[in-house]
């Protein structure tokens, strides 16, 4: 299972947002809100329109976790779909399994999300789906198996995270431990901090 491995913290200084949404990487932006590296202080240029761009589709794939070959595949896509391609892109970002069990509360972040999803601790409408990038329909019930129910770092989670769920997420069902898609997501109700039309730009040359 292909994953990003490498230094969390110099991601989240570089593209100035906290990418992991982890406790560290918001304490690294308080006390260094500058770029990492001996030379980081002294950046003040500015940036090209094709470093804005790219910084989006960067934020974009570390957010949700994916490599350069599956995020292009994905936007690929999304430009197939009727609609808006960014929009379709950040619909389908959304619906991925890991970002669904993140939104649901039960994870404090999306790595962690990935982890109980590879680990066979979620299920789909009845079905064990241990695939992070599993995307999700309209209807999907998906739910934590009873060995997850009790584990104490999702009664944690789910005790203790200031986290509503999106309006397109029905939340709360069989004690917490389920969540029904009730639509797909508009752009309006997803919260990233991306410039999804810069992405296509990008892609666009």
């Amino acid at each position: 299972m292909a994953r990003y491995t490498g230094p969390k913290v110099k991601i989240s200084r570089r593209l100035n947002v906290n990418i992991f949404e982890n406790d560290k990487g918001q304490r690294m932006l308080d006390r260094k809100p500058y770029p990492p590296g001996e030379h980081g202080r002294a950046r003040r240029r500015q940036p090209s329109e094709y470093l804005l761009q790219l910084q989006e589709k960067q934020k974009a794939k570390h957010i949700y976790g994916l490599l350069e070959r599956q995020f292009a595949n994905l936007y690929e896509e999304a430009t197939r779909q009727q609609g808006v391609t960014g929009e379709n892109l950040l619909r389908m970002l959304e619906l991925r399994l890991d970002n669904v069990v993140f939104r649901a509360g039960w994870a404090s972040t999306r790595p962690q999300a990935r982890q109980f999803v590879g680990h066979g601790m979620v299920t789909v409408n009845g079905g064990k789906v241990d695939i992070p990038s599993y995307r999700v329909r309209k209807g999907d019930v998906v739910a934590l198996t009873e060995k997850a129910r009790g584990m104490i770092v999702i009664r944690h989670n789910l005790d203790t995270l200031d986290r509503r769920s999106p309006e397109w997420l029905e939340t709360g069902a069989d004690d917490g431990f389920a969540a029904t898609v009730a639509d797909l997501p508009t752009r309006p109700q997803i919260d990233v901090p991306v410039r999804e039309q810069l992405i296509v730009e990008l892609y666009s040359k």
